[in-house]
């Protein structure tokens, strides 16, 4: 165990300190978060998933028991209706305060824990920019933000500064939940304690900073800035706070406005009241939370341009056979379809790994539906042809079988206990599983 490491905590902590050291013995927290786009704590509650106990962070967060094992592969999990997340994790999104019509940057959003609660929290409203720098992580941040339905919103995997250059001035609220040293996860990654040092603390704070530069370019005027952290350590939190105050006079320093949690540590003249943190000893395993609002003249918000809508024939036409209610906007991009609720927009340097519903992708003049089409929010309840599985063909289809039911021709929504989780297509004897391949279970 790093002694350094603990002599800082000690330093913060003082009489807490011995309390703390209990903590480091006991199992890391664990929890959900129901996802509300698809269904009411109370009815998440009717499945009986497993036994939870609420949290005081967040109103859709509840722990979990340590023995429950396997809840990954639980059809619940894969039509997502919950985000496994450690309830402290939910407090940065809570503290945002995310309204109906907002447009919502989520600037290092992978795995998506954030972002998905920020989008149901948008309720299929406003829009939602979830970028993350990382090409692998990404992509998770992708899956994950397709496994629970969301379309209004656009995946991005680019620099910060690319997104202040080319989106400066857009959004209502900016979230950056900042890569950081993890003190707070040590519990769950036992090395990193060993391999933690105060030369990357010091360049974690650095990094935060440029990446809190980016966040304030594209910030409205009057808008909201939330920033976070999973770690302890003052040069991370507090002192960054300050030194971003100091290098932008026109943020103002906001009272986060929740109960959970403590304030912050004491430094210099910063107002630490209107911070939170929280310890193991407050029900979570570390998380750092500040919140800003922008008073300064925007100097430059850059236009939101707009794609056009073209898109083959026999892809509308495929539309109209399988939705109820069309979508108001579709666009085609290598071959991919997609569709939205509202205009595609048009980026020049910026990554897009997805924008909108994936529909599917033109091979041979054909449309090859896409899995996100059958469980987004947007569109999967406004399918004409679904079967609802009982819990062994509900199995069966997670593993990849096809299923011996007759009479449905097409493609055909699959659904358990009234839930998307993928598709198939019929031929009139049988249902051939269309599930991806990589979310199988075995």
């Amino acid at each position: 165990m790093n002694e350094q490491f603990l002599k800082r905590m000690q330093g913060y902590l003082q009489e807490e300190y011995e309390e703390y050291l209990k903590t480091l013995d006991e199992d890391a927290y664990r929890g959900l978060r129901v996802n509300t786009a698809k269904l009411s704590v109370d009815q998440f509650h009717d499945l009986k998933v497993c036994a939870c106990q609420p949290s005081s962070i967040c109103p859709e967060s509840f722990y979990i028991p340590k023995d429950i094992k396997g809840l990954g592969n639980h059809p619940a999990h894969l039509a997502g209706l919950f985000y496994m997340q450690e309830p402290s994790a939910a407090s940065a999104v809570e503290v945002l305060d995310v309204q109906r019509d907002d447009w919502v940057l989520d600037m290092c959003a992978a795995p998506g824990g954030k972002s998905t609660q920020i989008a149901a929290k948008l309720q299929d409203r406003g829009f939602l920019v979830s970028n993350e720098i990382e090409s692998r992580r990404a992509q998770i941040l992708l899956s994950n933000m397709e496994r629970l339905g969301f379309s209004r919103c656009m995946i991005t995997n680019t620099h910060p500064q690319q997104i202040a250059k080319e989106m400066s001035g857009w959004f209502d609220r900016v979230l950056v939940d900042a890569p950081c040293s993890g003190e707070g996860m040590f519990k769950k990654h036992s090395k990193a304690m060993d391999d933690w040092s105060e030369e990357h603390v010091l360049a974690c704070a650095q990094r935060q900073l440029h990446i809190l530069d980016s966040a304030y370019a594209a910030l409205k005027e009057d808008g909201t800035l939330v920033y976070s952290t999973c770690t302890y350590s003052m040069e991370e939190n507090e002192q960054v706070v300050y030194a971003f105050m100091e290098q932008h006079p026109d943020m103002e320093l906001v009272d986060c406005g929740v109960a959970f949690g403590r304030s912050g540590l004491p430094y210099l003249d910063l107002d630490t009241e209107k911070l939170r943190r929280i310890f193991p000893m407050d029900q979570g395993e570390g998380h750092f939370v500040a919140k800003f609002k922008k008073h300064g003249v925007q100097a430059e918000s850059r236009k939101r341009e707009e794609k056009p809508a073209v898109v083959p024939v026999f892809v509308t036409q495929f539309i109209k056979q399988s939705l109820q209610e069309q979508p108001a906007f579709l666009y085609e991009n290598s071959g991919r379809i997609y569709a939205m609720q509202q205009p595609f927009l048009k980026l020049k340097d910026i990554r897009i790994l997805r924008q909108g519903c994936q529909i599917g992708e033109v091979v041979k003049n054909r449309l090859e539906p896409h899995q996100h089409f059958y469980v987004s929010n947007a569109y999967g309840a406004g399918m004409k042809q679904c079967y609802e599985m009982d819990d062994a063909q509900c199995l069966s289809f997670l593993q990849g079988q096809q299923l011996p039911i007759a009479g449905y021709k097409g493609y055909t929504q699959m659904l358990w206990k009234g839930y998307a989780l993928g598709f198939a297509k019929g031929d009139g004897m049988v249902l051939k599983n269309k599930y991806p391949k990589g979310l199988r279970i075995h």
